[in-house]
């Protein structure tokens, strides 16, 4: 049976079964007249937290690439995933979102648990795109999701560095 119980180390508390099993990846650009111009931010697990990588590329005005990484804590991490939970977008089908084109395009990668989807369409200009499409419900789920972990990643990187962040 082992040694005595006051022998016996103490167990680490057991970790919450998400912290590991979450990674996101947003990504949206184009190839234009000043080259590849592009937004990426990617959120990593790690074993107490995260990491938060955003990339930023824009030659406009002689624009540079801005990298920045900061390591997040699980609240942050498990917030992220919440709004991914809510939105249900696991649940959403890409086929019938419009392709992606010259107007550029957009990525959404998300692993939760054994639940693993990849999203790509057209850049969304506005709502009207949104509801010319065959997939209005699917392709507005995508949109507010996109436009809530945005929100909730510039404000990481303004709080980390004090940059404002190129939409």
């Amino acid at each position: 049976p082992g040694p005595p119980a006051r022998l016996r180390r103490p167990r680490a508390p057991p970790r919450p079964a998400h912290a590991m099993d979450f990674y996101l990846r947003y990504y949206i650009g184009h190839k234009g007249r000043h080259g590849h111009e592009f937004m990426e931010f990617e959120l990593t697990p790690e074993s107490n937290g995260a990491t938060l990588r955003y990339a930023n590329n824009s030659e406009y005005k002689g624009g540079v690439l801005i990298r920045k990484e900061a390591r997040v804590s699980r609240a942050v991490q498990s917030e992220l995933r919440r709004i991914i939970e809510e939105s249900e977008i696991m649940h959403e089908d890409d086929t019938s979102w419009p392709p992606p084109d010259r107007e550029g395009r957009q990525e959404l990668e998300v692993r939760m648990g054994d639940m693993h989807v990849n999203f790509t369409c057209s850049k969304i200009g506005s709502l009207l795109n949104i509801q010319e499409s065959q997939d209005p419900e699917g392709l507005r789920v995508f949109y507010y999701l996109v436009q809530d972990v945005r929100c909730m990643v510039f404000s990481l990187i303004a709080l980390h560095f004090q940059i404002k962040p190129i939409p």
